[in-house]
């Protein structure tokens, strides 16, 4: 289903000192420091698998997932996802994938939910057929009956994500990539979300990739984990392995990042 193989990803960044002179000198000598986001990454997802994809700040999840969406393409290696590559078959690879960034909203802000569901069935030709169902089972196991007549922006965070969800799920994706799909949500939101993508990933098979650094939803989804640090798979395998004897997670994962001197 999703096949990475020794891929890489770098950025220049524009560095300098602060002072107005320290700033126009840079608009004629402009310097530049070299990030790799990604080295060698290899890893590969089965169909209808839900797998955490967790490291810390700055390790390279988020530059994974635009890759494997067709956001980014890469410097170096081959990227698959059910067949296609993703930055080269753009518009076939989207109509197969729904994206959740946590912090990033595809609604628009002041027009009613149900406007911007009527918008993405355009743009993702939706057939009428299809969206009518999908709205009605989406509405129904996310509770939005209240909600898509309202405008965004007059929805609480924890209203807004299970409507960023639903607007992801209108075109029957087989994959749903989640980066950071509870931040900020209360206990009992997170538990509504939670369910519902174990519920999603159970009635449709839906392969699930989630990056977080909330460890209550790791423990609750996944099974599998892959780790990354500073651009590196550092580690591969369920939640035994990660845990290994301790009882708090957080703690487990803390120890486990200050172990690859990626603590940040």
């Amino acid at each position: 289903m999703i096949t990475m193989e020794h891929v890489c990803k770098s950025y220049k960044i524009a560095k300098r000192n602060a002072g107005f002179g320290e700033a126009c000198k840079s608009l004629f000598h402009r310097k530049y420091e070299e990030i790799q986001a990604l080295n060698d990454v290899t890893f590969s997802i089965l169909e209808g698998e839900m797998v955490g994809y967790i490291g810390p700040n700055g390790a390279g999840k988020s530059s994974t997932i635009k890759i494997l969406s067709g956001i980014l393409t890469p410097d170096k290696g081959t990227v698959f996802v059910d067949g296609r590559i993703p930055y080269k078959n753009r518009i076939a690879h989207v109509r197969e994938i729904g994206v959740v960034f946590g912090q990033r909203s595809q609604l628009w802000w002041d027009v009613p939910v149900i406007d911007s569901f009527e918008l993405l069935k355009d743009i993702y030709s939706i057939p009428d057929s299809m969206y009518r169902t999908n709205l009605e089972e989406l509405t129904e196991r996310l509770q939005l009956q209240e909600l898509l007549r309202s405008p965004a922006r007059q929805l609480s965070l924890g209203q807004r994500m299970r409507c960023e969800i639903g607007a992801s799920l209108l075109h029957s994706p087989k994959i749903l990539f989640l980066d950071e799909p509870t931040i900020g949500l209360d206990a009992v939101s997170k538990l509504s979300v939670r369910d519902f993508i174990k519920q999603q990933n159970k009635l449709h098979k839906t392969t699930v990739i989630l990056t977080t650094h909330d460890m209550q939803d790791i423990e609750a989804l996944t099974r599998r984990i892959i780790h990354i640090g500073k651009g590196r798979i550092l580690m591969d395998g369920t939640l035994e392995d990660i845990r290994q004897g301790g009882e708090n997670m957080d703690e487990t994962i803390a120890e486990l990042y200050r172990s690859y001197d990626i603590y940040t």
